[in-house]
Parts: C-alpha cells; sequence; structure tokens
C-alpha cells in the first residue's frame, strides 16, 4: 500500500510518500507541480534500480532513517532505553493531520513504546518551508541524535555551501566538493556559535546568486547543531540537521528538535535569501512596535569601555544626539564593581561609586536629548569574583576546575532558582528605569553543551519579554556567536560581529543577507582605528556600509573632525530619509565580475526604487571597472539612476562616465544585462547609485 500527501505554494511542491505503513520520505522537491499530478506514480517513479552486489530493494531514505532497515548511511535517531541498551526503532504509519499549508505524520513503534512525528508547514507568502520531528516515548530513554525531518539533497548539485567564522570574522562562505561519504560538521560550544553557522545552501550546476536552482537551510536552534550531507553508495544524498549530539543530558519521555527552515529557489541563492530575509522579518521576529522606524543606534563601549563617568556620558550623548543618534545605550561597567571584565558578572545592581544616584540622571539626559535609552547584560554569566557566586557557586555550570572564558562562568540555566534570580534581578532595573532597549550579551562557550542550558534561557527571555513587551531585545554573542531564528523568536536585533571595521564588515553583512534582513542587522560606524583590526579606514565608507543595515554608531565621537562629523551626519540623515522603505526591502547580492568589489541591491517592494551599494574591498587587476550588472528589475521598464556620492571620485578618476556627472534613465533590461557603468576609486571606498522606476 503507498500513500502519499503534498504540501504546494505558488514556487514549489514537497510530496512526500510511504509504503506498506513505513517513514515517510520526501520523494519529490523542487517547481510546483501539476495539481492533478498523480502522486502515487511520482513516488513508484522516485524509486531507483537494483543491481548486483545490493540489496534486493533500497532502504528508503525516510524522514528518519531507521538502522532496522538496513539503510546504508547515517539514522536520523539513535537512543537507548533507561538501562542503557541500545534501541532500534521500527516505526510503522499510525496518523496524519492534515490542516491547510501544514502536514503532521506520526508513526508509532509499539513494541518499544515510541512515537515519531515529522510535522511540516509550507508559507505561500514567504516559500519557506518549517520542518520539525518529535519523539514521544512511554517510558523515559537516553537520546543520543534526533535528526529533524530529512530531505533529500539534488543530484544536480556539485557543491555544497557552508559557514564557517571566528570572533570578529563571522559568516565564511566554504564551499565543499559532493563526493561519496560525509560533510559532518557539529558545534559543540553550547551556543549557535561564530565557528558553525548552522546554514547550507546547495546551489545546481550553473546557480548564480541571481539564476539556477538552490536548496537551502537553517536550523533555528541557539544551543549548538549538527549537520550532515551525505552521498549514499548508491548515489543517493540526504541533508540531516539536528541538535548536537548527546546534548540530552538525562532520560526523557520527549524530545523535540528545533525547527529546520528550508526552501527552494529557481532564481539563485538571492531567491532562498529573499525568503529567508522576509520570513525571518515578517513570521519569526516580534517585534514591540513594528510599524515605528528602526532607531539610530549610539553604544558607548568602544568610547568608554568600563570607565563609566557620568559627566563625561552626558558630554559624549550629546555629541551622539547631533550626530542623529535616536538610541543611547549604556554597555558593560554600570554594575557591581564592574571596573573590568574580571569581576561582578551576576550582581546586577547599579554601581553606588559611578551612579550615586542611581542611572536615572543619564537616562534623563539621554531622554532630553530625545533618545531612547538601552542597557548591557549578560544574565547567563557569572564571575567567580562576584557577590552571587560566593553565596551560591552550586549555580555556577560545570565543574569546579573548569577553563574560564573573560574570567567567567556560565550559570546553570536549567534550575529554576537561578531564572528566578535573574528575573528578578533584571525586571528590577527594567521596572525601575524607562529602558526600551536590552543588549543581551553571552560571552563564553559552555564548559559542555547541555540542551537544557538552552531551554532554560529561552525560558528566562520569554519570561521578561511577557513581562516587559515594550522593551526591545539585541542578541549579542562576543558579536555573532549567537546568531538564529530560535534565539530571534524571542529578540529583535542581532550584533551581527564585535568586529567594527568596515572592510570585514562589508563581507560579513554580505554573506549574512542570505539569512537576514535590514531590520534585525545591526551595524556601527566604529573608531578611525579599529579597536579589533588596527586598521585605519576613512569616514566615508565606515558610514556607508553601516547604512547597509541597520544604522548606528560606536566610537567616541569627540575624535572626528568637523568634516568627519559633517559627512557622519548627510549620511546618517540619507540613512533616515530611506529607513522606512528599506527595513522592508530584498537584499540581493550582486554577482559582481570584479573579485575586489562586494555589491548588493536593495529593492523596494514593488520594485519601484532600489539603491546599490558597490564596495571595493580591494585593488581590481583590470584599470577600469567592469560593468555591475543588476537583478529582479522590470525589463521594459525605465529606471531614473543617480551616483548619490558621485562627490566622493578621487583626483584619479580623470574619465567622464555618465553617472559621474549627472542621472540617466534606461530601461531595466539595460541594468541586468549591460549593468552599471561606474567611476574608478580607491579600495575602501564605495559607490551607493539609487534607482527610481519612472
Amino acid at each position: 500500500m503507498i500513500r502519499c500527501w503534498r504540501l504546494d505554494d505558488s514556487r514549489q511542491s514537497l510530496v512526500l510518500g510511504s509504503r506498506n505503513s513505513h517513514l515517510a520520505e520526501v520523494v519529490y522537491w523542487g517547481p510546483r507541480l501539476p495539481d492533478g499530478e498523480d502522486l502515487e506514480t511520482i513516488y513508484r517513479a522516485h524509486e531507483i534500480d537494483v543491481t548486483g552486489g545490493m540489496l534486493d530493494a533500497n532502504p528508503a531514505l525516510s524522514v528518519c532513517p531507521e538502522a532496522t532497515r538496513t539503510f546504508p548511511g547515517q539514522p536520523g535517531l539513535i537512543l537507548r532505553d533507561g538501562s542503557g541498551k541500545p534501541l532500534l526503532p521500527d516505526f510503522r504509519f499510525d496518523a496524519a493531520d492534515r490542516d491547510g499549508t501544514a502536514l503532521a505524520l506520526t508513526f508509532r513503534d509499539t513494541a518499544h513504546g515510541l512515537s515519531y512525528t515529522a510535522a511540516f508547514t509550507i508559507n505561500p507568502v514567504t516559500h519557506v518551508i518549517e520542518a520539525r520531528a518529535t519523539l514521544d516515548c512511554d517510558s523515559p530513554v537516553h537520546l543520543h541524535w534526533l535528526a529533524a525531518p530529512v530531505f533529500p539533497g539534488p543530484q544536480l548539485a556539485d557543491e555544497m555551501i557552508d559557514f564557517s567564522g571566528r570572533w570578529c570574522g563571522e559568516f565564511q562562505m566554504n564551499r565543499i566538493p559532493w563526493s561519496p561519504g560525509m560533510r559532518y560538521r557539529e558545534n559543540r560550544t553550547g551556543r549557535t556559535g561564530h565557528e558553525h553557522f548552522p546554514g547550507l545552501l546547495l546551489p545546481c550546476r550553473g546557480a548564480t546568486n541571481a539564476a539556477g536552482d538552490v536548496f537551502a537551510f537553517h536550523y533555528g536552534w541557539s544551543g549548538g547543531h549538527r549537520m550532515i550531507a551525505e552521498e549514499l553508495p548508491d548515489g543517493r544524498r540526504q541533508i540531516q540537521f539536528g541538535h548536537a549530539a548527546r546534548v540530552e543530558n538525562n532520560a526523557r519521555q520527549r524530545f523535540e528538535t528545533g525547527i529546520l527552515y528550508a526552501v527552494y529557489s529557481d532564481d539563485g541563492i538571492n531567491g532562498c535569501a529573499v525568503a529567508f530575509q522576509r520570513h525571518l522579518r515578517d513570521e519569526v521576529v516580534n517585534f514591540p512596535f513594528p510599524g515605528r522606524p528602526r532607531p539610530v543606534h549610539y553604544n558607548c563601549w568602544e568610547a568608554v569601555y568600563f570607565d563609566h563617568n557620568l559627566p563625561e556620558l552626558k558630554e559624549i550623548a550629546g555629541i551622539a544626539a547631533e550626530l542623529g543618534a535616536e538610541r543611547f545605550v549604556l554597555d558593560d561597567g554600570w554594575f557591581g564593581n564592574r571596573d573590568d571584565d574580571t569581576r561582578a558578572l551576576s550582581d546586577w545592581e547599579v554601581d553606588p561609586r559611578k551612579y550615586p544616584d542611581g542611572l536615572g540622571p543619564l537616562i534623563d539626559h539621554v531622554h532630553g536629548l530625545g533618545m531612547s535609552f538601552g542597557l548591557w547584560f549578560e544574565p547567563e554569566m557569572i564571575n567567580p569574583d562576584s557577590g552571587i557566586h560566593r553565596k551560591h557557586p552550586e549555580w555556577a555550570f560545570g565543574s569546579e576546575d573548569q577553563i574560564l572564558g573573560r574570567q567567567q562562568k556560565a550559570l546553570n540555566m536549567a534550575l529554576p532558582e537561578v531564572r528566578d534570580f535573574l528575573f528578578d534581578r533584571v525586571g528590577r532595573i527594567l521596572g525601575e528605569y524607562e529602558i526600551d532597549y536590552v543588549k543581551w550579551d553571552h560571552n563564553r562557550v559552555l564548559p559542555v553543551p547541555d540542551a537544557a542550558q538552552t531551554r532554560g534561557s529561552y525560558e528566562l527571555i520569554d519570561r521578561l519579554r511577557a513581562a516587559f513587551p515594550a522593551t526591545e531585545i539585541e542578541s549579542c554573542a562576543s558579536g555573532g556567536a549567537r546568531i538564529d531564528f530560535g534565539i530571534l523568536k524571542r529578540t529583535h536585533r542581532v550584533w551581527l560581529s564585535d568586529s567594527n571595521d568596515a572592510i570585514e564588515r562589508l563581507r560579513m553583512q554580505h554573506n549574512a543577507a542570505i539569512f537576514l534582513p535590514m531590520a534585525v542587522t545591526g551595524s556601527h560606524v566604529g573608531p578611525r582605528v579599529c579597536h579589533t583590526s588596527g586598521r585605519t579606514i576613512d569616514i566615508r565608507f565606515r558610514a556607508w556600509v553601516a547604512a547597509q543595515r541597520h544604522m548606528g554608531f560606536e566610537m567616541d565621537p569627540r575624535e572626528l573632525t568637523a568634516d568627519e562629523a559633517r559627512i557622519l551626519k548627510e549620511v546618517t540623515r540619507w540613512w533616515k530619509d530611506n529607513r522606512d522603505w528599506m527595513v522592508k526591502a530584498d537584499i540581493l547580492r550582486l554577482d559582481s565580475p570584479d573579485p575586489a568589489v562586494l555589491a548588493e541591491q536593495h529593492l523596494a517592494q514593488g520594485g519601484g526604487r532600489f539603491v546599490v551599494f558597490a564596495g571595493k574591498q580591494d585593488t581590481s587587476r583590470q584599470i577600469a571597472p567592469r560593468p555591475l550588472c543588476l537583478t529582479r528589475l522590470s525589463r521594459d521598464a525605465m529606471y531614473r539612476v543617480t551616483l548619490k556620492n558621485r562627490d566622493d571620485a578621487p583626483a584619479l578618476s580623470r574619465g567622464d562616465p555618465l553617472l559621474k556627472s549627472a542621472s540617466m534613465t534606461v530601461s531595466g533590461g539595460y541594468l541586468m544585462r549591460h549593468g552599471l557603468t561606474l567611476p574608478w576609486g580607491f579600495p575602501e571606498t564605495m559607490w551607493v547609485v539609487e534607482g527610481e522606476l519612472v
């Protein structure tokens, strides 16, 4: 007996099938099939042949491949019973629950008292599929590994693209050829991590940023993940994502994966990027005030570090407001006896030495300047040199002799008493003062990975959000070490990297835009001499790189010359004038013919306007700039195109390309096939091109 199910949107179809009540498998995922397509025929046509040296039938590449089915690759489930004996489930169909765009398939192993459910939801607007697996057990069992519902990998993909990184160097793309065997990546740091962002792209042969078939995945969980991309001996390919293995340290009766976000695109990587950007912004993040413009940030960290002085902070706030800042964020150093990063974490009480009258005078001053106020916390961490650690050493997570990170330990977030304490201390500050923004940091990896730690952190954030629904939260973890859709269900902004180096930021933002929209991606204008790279970068380039995302400043504004202050004001004003449409725009990666140029196009909803940022990160091999082709414009429509910052052309730019002296009106077809001819420029500069439908 064959059972089949399908989910569709206007772009794609997902077809699952099951024979003889065994676990279902994805038998088709790609461009939308006709409504009358016979699904049983699709299932039978999906079966591959058998030849010598093989089994008499091919084990199904199911949504949870079973070791009991002689499956030749990695199984989707590994567990032991309460006594530690391995369990080898053999599931049979139990029920199918269909509700519009959602499908849940449940399978039962009666002998072992196990129920497995694979749930799928397809979003008809964003085109993102959400998939999640759940295991329910009649008695407690020990879980080693549970994959989210398994998808097949495309046969026409020659390579896979995944993501690595480091502190101040997040979102580096790796291109790995497919070959027999397995690409196995696992993050065991206990947080999402700089090192292994949980994303995967599978471009089919010939795909680019703007064209071709691409399949993409993101695992929305903040506690570390495992990814398997495996090519079986018979040529089939499977994609598995789940929590990092062996992170459930106690026997339980219910286990649930994070959500696996999957999308198919027929117009290149950009099709996946637009789907993820829109889905995160419109379906995942819950903004306290969705209609309120995203405010320009000022963060004082790289201006004062731990040296908090009220008159100085008031002076800095005044200059920041004059430059255009709309939110002032007081970073680390305001609490306990926090004079450096070795003490006082978890002592969440205002330091009377630095703030004898509390935070009120500074907040009142900030509000008087027309800015809102934000405050830094790192709730999940504790210093051994702190009052709370001396009182409750048992609250620290991990062994007594563990290696410290930044002179700190993690708190055991699985303990209800720890969460209650943090809710009381953090909530007391948020209740006493008018704070509309929290920068929530997480500056060390965990001593051991533990899924209960992540669930506890989620519970605390959820509880604080319920108590203070008007307060916006930024997820920071030594920069970008906790960025994923799981934490963004609870927060509203991410700090992409601790690096304010505009050269490094240009690439990181470009790659992160495959998953993150402008609305949630913080980007700040850093100091003239970058504190993490030592590089000296012109204010124009720093400002325009920050203007590509949710803009802010993070430097001592007193260092600015009059000319630098003027330029920063101008770019900030431009950003404010354009943010209302840019916050909903699609960020499209352009296929630059010059490796020295990283370029992207922000296209407004409806396509009526766009802005192109063409950042030159290095010296070009050729003399003159190569034309830069745009994307997703109407071929026969006419667009007025203007080089916004033509006055930035250096003296060595001696020619007269049209954009250097005037606007031009050309067709979308011309812009997509021939492209923009830009003036010559130095490395570490940015051309900004505005376009409008006429």
